[in-house]
C-alpha cells in the first residue's frame, strides 16, 4: 500500500507520554487478575488444608483454559487500533464486537467440554482424596465464569485498540473488590464453604464482563456500529487469532518443560524454580504492559498509514525496554536478601536459589526488549511469523533444558537454558523488525 505523505514524526517526550499513559493503568489491570486466585485462596485456606489443596488443583485448570485464549484481547488490540488510525471508529467497534462474540462462542464450547469432564481434569492432576471433592466443586462451578473471562479479555482488548487502559484497571479493581467481599459473604456468612468461593468469583466475573458489554455498547451506539454477530467478521477474528494461539500455546509448553525438568532436578530444585518463576512472573507484568502500550500505539500509527511515526515509536519503546529490564534486573539483585527469606527459609533452597537469580537478573534486558518487540508485531498484526518465531524457539530451548539432569545441571542451569530462550526469541524477533516486512499500512493488514 503507498503511504501517504506525513508530518514530521512525534517527538521521543510525545511517544513517552503514550507509553506511560497506556503502560501504568495497564500494567495495574495486569496486577490485579492474579490477585482473585490470591483472595480465593486466603479465604478458602482458612476452611482447612484439603479445600485449599483442592482450590489449586481447580484455579491451575481454569488459569490454564482461559491463558490459552489470550489472543482475543491480543488480535483485537492489533485490529481496532488500526480503525483507529484510519479514522473509522465504527469499524473499530464492529471489530471490536466480533471479538467478543467470538469470546462468547469460545467460552460456551469451553464450558460445554469442562463441566461433564471435571472429574476427569482433577484425576490428571493426581489430586489427593481428600482434595478431589473440593477441587471438582470449585471447577464445576467456575467453569461458569470461563465466557465471562474470555468476553472481559477481548473487550479489554477493544478498550486498548481505542487506546483506553484506564477503564480495564476500574473494573479490575472493581471486580477485585467485589469477588472479595462476595467469597467473604458466600464462604462464611451463607456457610456454603468451597462452593461460596466458586460462585462468589464467577458473579464477580460476570459483573465485570457485563460492564465491559455496557461500555462497548455504548461506544457502538455512538459511533453506529452494528451489534450483531457477523459470522464473516467472527470468522475473521478467529483466523487472526490462531497464529496467536499456537504462539501461546508454544510459550506456555517452554514453561511446563522448564517445570517438568525442576522436578526431575530434586525438591530443593523444584522449590528455588518455584519462587524464580513467581518472580520472574511478576517482572514479566511489568515488561507486559509496556508490550500492551506497543500493540495499541503500533496499531493505530499503521492505520493512519504512518510508517515512519510506527518505526519511531518501535525505536523508543525497545529503549524503554531496555530501560525497565536494567531497572528491574538491580532490583532483582538489590532485594534478593529481602525477598528470599520470604518465600523460604531453608538454606539449602536459598544456596541453589540466589545463582540462579543471578541469570535472571542478568537476563531481564533481554526480556525487556523481547516484550516490547512481541508487543510492536502483535500490534501489527503479525501474528504468523509470531507463530513460526515461537515454534522454533520451543525446538531449540526444549532438548536443551530435557538435557540438563542427564550432564548435571542444576537449578542455574535451568535458567541458563530459560535465558537461551529469551535470547532466541530476542534474535528472531529483532531480524523481523529490522527487515521492515511487520510494516503494512492500512485499515487492515
Amino acid at each position: 500500500m503507498t503511504q501517504a505523505p506525513t508530518a514530521q514524526p512525534p517527538s521521543p517526550r510525545r511517544h513517552d507520554r503514550e507509553i506511560i499513559a497506556l503502560a501504568v493503568p495497564a500494567f495495574g489491570a495486569l496486577v490485579a487478575e492474579p490477585l482473585f486466585v490470591m483472595v480465593d485462596s486466603a479465604i478458602v485456606g482458612h476452611l482447612g488444608t484439603p479445600q485449599l489443596a483442592g482450590l489449586a488443583v481447580a484455579a491451575a485448570l481454569l488459569t490454564t483454559a482461559v491463558s490459552v485464549f489470550v489472543f482475543l484481547a491480543y488480535a483485537t488490540t492489533a485490529a481496532v487500533a488500526r480503525q483507529v488510525g484510519a479514522g473509522d471508529l465504527a469499524s473499530a467497534v464492529r471489530q471490536g464486537m466480533d471479538g467478543i462474540w467470538l469470546a462468547l462462542l469460545i467460552g460456551a464450547a469451553v464450558v460445554a467440554v469442562t463441566v461433564p469432564l471435571t472429574p476427569a481434569l482433577v484425576e490428571i492432576f493426581g489430586t489427593s482424596d481428600t482434595a478431589t471433592p473440593y477441587a471438582t466443586t470449585y471447577l464445576r462451578i467456575s467453569s461458569f465464569g470461563i465466557p465471562a473471562m474470555l468476553v472481559v479479555l477481548a473487550a479489554t482488548g477493544v478498550l486498548r485498540g481505542l487506546q483506553d487502559t484506564r477503564t480495564p484497571l476500574y473494573v479490575a479493581i472493581g471486580g477485585f473488590a467485589a469477588n472479595g467481599a462476595l467469597n467473604a459473604g458466600l464462604v462464611y456468612g451463607a456457610g456454603l464453604g468451597v462452593a461460596g468461593s466458586a460462585w462468589g468469583t464467577v458473579i464477580a466475573q460476570w459483573g465485570m464482563a457485563l460492564v465491559y458489554l455496557v461500555v462497548v455498547v455504548r461506544g457502538a451506539r455512538r459511533h453506529g456500529a452494528s451489534l450483531r454477530p457477523d459470522a464473516a467478521g467472527i470468522r475473521a477474528s478467529a483466523q487472526a487469532g490462531v497464529p496467536l494461539l499456537v504462539r501461546t500455546l508454544s510459550l506456555r509448553a517452554v514453561l511446563m518443560i522448564a517445570t517438568a525438568v525442576a522436578a526431575r532436578l530434586g525438591d530443593t530444585d523444584v522449590a528455588g524454580h518455584q519462587i524464580i518463576l513467581s518472580l520472574w512472573s511478576l517482572t514479566a507484568f511489568a515488561l507486559d504492559a509496556i508490550a500492551i502500550a506497543g500493540q495499541a500505539i503500533i496499531g493505530r500509527y499503521l492505520g493512519a498509514n504512518d510508517a515512519r511515526g510506527a518505526r519511531e515509536a518501535c525505536r523508543r519503546m525497545v529503549q524503554w525496554g531496555v530501560a525497565s529490564g536494567v531497572v528491574l534486573g538491580a532490583l532483582i539483585v538489590l532485594a534478593r536478601p529481602l525477598f528470599v527469606p520470604l518465600f523460604t527459609g531453608d538454606t539449602s533452597v536459598q544456596d541453589t536459589l540466589l545463582p540462579a537469580l543471578l541469570v535472571v537478573a542478568l537476563s531481564q534486558p533481554i526480556s525487556g526488549v523481547v516484550f516490547v518487540l512481541d508487543g510492536v508485531l502483535m500490534g501489527a498484526g503479525d501474528g504468523r511469523y509470531l507463530a513460526w518465531a515461537m515454534v522454533l524457539t520451543l525446538a531449540v530451548f526444549a532438548p536443551v533444558a530435557l538435557l540438563i539432569p542427564s550432564f548435571g545441571g542444576g537449578l542455574t542451569a535451568l535458567w541458563g537454558a530459560m535465558t537461551l530462550m529469551m535470547t532466541v526469541r530476542l534474535v528472531t524477533l529483532w531480524m523481523r523488525m529490522r527487515s521492515g516486512r511487520w510494516i503494512v499500512t492500512g485499515a487492515t493488514r
